[in-house]
């Protein structure tokens, strides 16, 4: 399990994410967040603008604990702090302007430090922000999700979305710090908490058979929120990402795409569904079925990978069917996206628990049929 308690504090682990002058850690632990502040001003010590971008479902407790730490660990340290509205629809275009607007009339500067603390939007749409202004601030991650924590804080992805297209519009900008506390995750919704795990699981089909048979064994203490249980999921999730992102950091080999397992339908579900009526893990752990039954008609693999894959959601009570899934909407806004070469769709398709592959030049019929065969 590769934990070790730290003198002063609960059990940690921290993940290395390579990338040369870029790299970063991940700090895992339970606990952390009482000493978030110390930590970022361990990381980046000249911290003298510190702007706090928070989704305002946790702006309290959690963004107003670090900045009261912040402000007692540096009277240099000056504060401002921004919320916005919980949410996929705050991915947007007016959104992202508004917050450019706002740090700039904070008085920000090439010095200033984003600090984003929520779920995906809020580390997708802050990360955006630190890319963009003055092209490019540091900025912290603190992950407040279960899904943010093992995804979207990992790997430098930033973005916001278009009327018809997610992640569209966006840049390659990584953190200079991630710090993930599992109590955090005591204050989060039944349903938003259980949505992460969908991310959890992909990295068990795509990347590691055994951390798969880990987690069918460990399910009932995942979605009890056992701390313990807890940390080691989202280190070897996080384990997982860091290696390939350190192998492909600007998805220019292919091999950062094993991680879009079940996103090219996820995508298009929450697209035509309408985004927020899908959480983005609902959306995935579907996109995961159609994904695995393409595999099963193409003959790449069997029915024994599905079977476990939808023991695993179920035991993690997470929806496998989409009654209302429409192939003829959802095709067109498959077109969009971003692995799809020359006009040809292109999946991420298992062969075996712990291997994927890109695979293209797949029917209309087919990618309908395996829609279906989740409705």
């Amino acid at each position: 399990m590769n934990m070790v308690p730290t003198p002063q504090g609960p059990p940690s682990s921290t993940v290395h994410v390579p990338l040369d002058d870029r790299s970063y850690e991940i700090d895992i632990t339970s606990g952390l967040i009482k000493n978030a502040a110390n930590r970022i001003l361990q990381a980046i010590p000249d911290l003298s603008h510190a702007l706090v971008i928070a989704d305002v479902a946790v702006d309290e407790p959690w963004a107003n604990q670090i900045c009261l730490e912040l402000s007692a660990g540096s009277k240099e340290t000056r504060i401002s702090r921004q919320t916005v509205s919980s949410g996929e629809p705050s991915k947007s275009i007016a959104e992202f302007e508004r917050l450019l607007t706002w740090v700039l009339e904070e008085g920000g500067d090439r010095r200033s430090v984003i600090i984003a603390v929520g779920g995906g939007v809020i580390g997708d749409l802050a990360g955006y922000v630190a890319a963009s202004f003055t092209r490019g601030i540091r900025f912290v991650q603190v992950p407040t999700t279960l899904l943010a924590m093992v995804d979207s804080s990992v790997g430098g992805k930033t973005g916001i979305n278009l009327p018809g297209a997610k992640n569209m519009v966006g840049a390659f900008w990584q953190p200079n710090l991630v710090l993930i506390d599992t109590e955090v995750l005591s204050t989060l919704p039944e349903r938003s908490f259980l949505s992460g795990l969908a991310e959890v699981i992909k990295y068990g089909v795509i990347d590691d058979p055994e951390f798969f048979s880990w987690l069918e064994t460990n399910a009932k203490s995942l979605v009890a929120r056992d701390n313990e249980a807890l940390r080691y999921a989202i280190q070897i999730s996080c384990e997982c990402k860091a290696r390939v992102v350190g192998e492909d950091e600007r998805e220019t080999s292919g091999r950062r795409a094993i991680l879009n397992y079940g996103h090219t339908f996820a995508h298009a579900i929450e697209a035509t569904t309408g985004y927020g009526k899908l959480l983005h893990g609902e959306a995935v752990a579907i996109g995961m079925q159609m994904a695995a039954r393409l595999a099963i008609d193409l003959g790449l693999s069997d029915e024994t990978l599905l079977q476990r894959q939808t023991d695993l959601l179920n035991a993690c009570q997470l929806p496998t069917r989409l009654p209302e899934a429409d192939p003829v909407t959802m095709l067109p806004v498959m077109m969009r996206d971003k692995k799809v070469a020359h006009g040809e769709l292109r999946f991420i398709l298992p062969t075996q628990l712990g291997s994927v592959q890109l695979v293209g030049e797949v029917s209309d019929d087919a990618v309908v049929k395996a829609i279906n065969a989740s409705r």
